[in-house]
């Protein structure tokens, strides 16, 4: 026999419905398609096995030696075929599998929550986070979802799904509030200590604050220049300063204590929050219901 078996999964079908029925006439009965079909499939078969697999008579249809040696393996393999296909189907239909995710460093640790409560419904998914705030290529990287804060460019490769708007706003610590002078309006914000955001390009991010009807640009001598947004927060808690920071992100932090939230009024709206999915045939359903908890769990919170 040659080592390469040159035959489609019909033709073992077809063998193996003979076999079972010891009829070509029954077998493409079961099968759904002509006597002369069958008959077809075997012959291409033995060809490509280089062996006899039946004895056939005007009375009967007999396997030979060798037909009863590759009706077991076949018979085998065509379960493991249909088992795989089930298991497959399975896998669109229910969320199952690691779903890899990359996050914004401060905004991504607020989505836990939701990735915890989906994982009790779901407990055969299985998450691998990264943290950060640089761009990434969800293609490249091999990424299922991408959430970044801003405007996203679109390319073709991807899908780009909006999952909230955010507002900016100014917070410090209850501590350092106290020892400083109090804050009653816009003008008074240069005087005191400043911690802003270094984007990846190394350009400190401007604060923009509502004056009235006005929405002013602040010119500051920041005492902390952070490229990470959870950082950012957590040196506003310990004191650093005053920081401008996403609304969502500051959130838990002031029902907490450990933020007050500065000149509520000067809030300016914030950059959009979007997904980035890698484009496919069909969005598996792991990656589905992961980008649809995260929409659900960050309605419920506005």
């Amino acid at each position: 026999m040659s080592d390469r078996i040159d035959a489609s999964v019909a033709d073992i079908e077809a063998f193996v419905a003979v076999a079972r029925s010891s009829s070509f006439t029954r077998a493409a009965e079961g099968l759904g398609t002509s006597k002369s079909n069958v008959g077809k499939s075997v012959q291409r078969l033995e060809a490509a096995l280089g062996t006899r697999l039946f004895q056939r008579t005007t009375r009967a249809v007999r396997l030979t030696e060798d037909g009863e040696t590759y009706l077991m393996a076949s018979e085998t393999a065509l379960e493991g075929l249909r088992e795989a296909g089930q298991a497959l189907a399975a896998r669109r239909a229910e969320p199952i599998g690691k779903v890899r995710l990359d996050l914004p460093a401060g905004f991504g640790r607020l989505l836990f929550p939701a990735l915890a409560e989906l994982r009790q419904r779901h407990p055969r998914l299985t998450f691998e986070l990264a943290l950060n705030d640089r761009m990434s290529d969800p293609v490249s990287e091999g990424w299922d979802i991408v959430v970044r804060i801003g405007d996203l460019p679109n390319d073709g490769e991807m899908t780009v799904r909006k999952l909230c708007d955010l507002r900016l706003g100014l917070y410090a610590s209850p501590d350092y509030l106290k020892q400083r002078a109090e804050i009653r309006s816009p003008a008074d914000l240069p005087g005191h200590d400043a911690i802003v955001f270094r984007g990846p390009t190394g350009r400190l991010r401007p604060w923009k604050v509502a004056d009235g009807p006005h929405i002013k640009e602040l010119s500051l001598n920041p005492v902390l220049a952070l490229a990470d947004g959870h950082a950012l927060v957590e040196a506003a808690v310990q004191g650093f300063g005053i920081t401008q920071i996403h609304d969502r992100v500051a959130q838990p932090h002031v029902d907490a204590g450990r933020l007050v939230h500065v000149l509520p009024g000067s809030d300016v709206p914030g950059p959009p929050v979007h997904a980035m999915i890698p484009l496919g045939l069909k969005m598996p359903a792991k990656t589905r219901a992961v980008l649809n908890q995260i929409v659900a769990y960050l309605q419920r919170r506005d």
